[in-house]
């Protein structure tokens, strides 16, 4: 029997700010035992974690170190047992603020492949730690966070974008890898939330003008967001893998 959401042990990368805090708190409140992963935000982290309570805890680890990431892995173990679920959050530094962007004729490899190391460099990391436990158990549920703009760039941030465009690939290629285990690999993809670190910088007039062409007329939470990625971690979802959720309120489509 696919278990439920309490029974659950959830590692969230980059859970201790933005996005990712909302995740750890959603997962947190339906009784999932909950490891926050901090690459630089270890205050916040663990103060996330000590308002979660003791179910909750904080691990610091770079996910682009493969070396890190296992010794995060049995650290998370040896607290609550091996996690059955990874959503792959973190997000190397970045900034919404269109007029900041890095142009195309001003695009770098490296400006492509720093933002591709943490988000498939990342998620590879984590899964091939994890995998050893999918395939004891015979269950996992992976949920990576994308993005509308791969269906609309309406602002051509092109780093991120296509790291996240990888990212949906890699997300599909591993749902087919994994599946004999038992596990499940989807994406969820948001628009621009209302407010997280990274949107911060975002002009209100932007959130304005996504919030008019909207047909919810508001611009997504991080809150709405969190709880789409508790879809695919629930036995509501078990027949669903390889697939991309996008969570904005019917901006974009397919």
């Amino acid at each position: 029997m696919t278990p439920s959401l309490s029974e659950l042990t959830v590692l969230v990368t980059g859970g201790g700010r933005g996005l990712g805090a909302a995740i750890a708190r959603a997962f947190a409140r339906e009784g999932a035992r909950v490891a926050i992963n901090y690459r630089n935000s270890r205050q916040a982290a663990e103060g996330l974690a000590a308002e979660l309570g003791s179910r909750t805890a904080a691990f610091g680890a770079d996910v682009t170190r493969p070396e890190e990431v296992a010794h995060m892995v049995a650290q998370i173990a040896d607290r609550f047992g091996p996690p059955d679920v990874l959503v792959h959050n973190a997000l190397a530094d970045f900034a919404f603020n269109g007029d900041a962007r890095t142009p195309l004729d001003r695009l770098t490899w490296a400006d492509l492949a720093r933002q591709m190391e943490t988000a498939v460099g990342g998620a590879l990391c984590c899964l091939q730690a994890l995998r050893p436990h999918f395939a004891a158990r015979g269950f996992g549920r992976v949920i990576t966070i994308g993005t509308n703009l791969m269906q609309n760039p309406v602002v051509p941030y092109h780093d991120y974008i296509a790291a996240k465009g990888a990212l949906l690939a890699f997300t599909r290629s591993a749902a087919r890898d994994l599946g004999p285990l038992g596990v499940t690999v989807n994406m969820v993809s948001g628009g621009l939330l209302r407010v997280t670190d990274a949107s911060a910088a975002t002009p209100p007039a932007v959130f304005d003008l996504i919030a008019a062409q909207t047909p919810l007329g508001r611009v997504t939470t991080p809150e709405e967001m969190a709880d789409a990625v508790l879809f695919f971690a629930s036995p509501w979802a078990r027949a669903i893998t390889g697939q991309n959720l996008i969570v904005d309120g019917g901006l974009v489509c397919g």
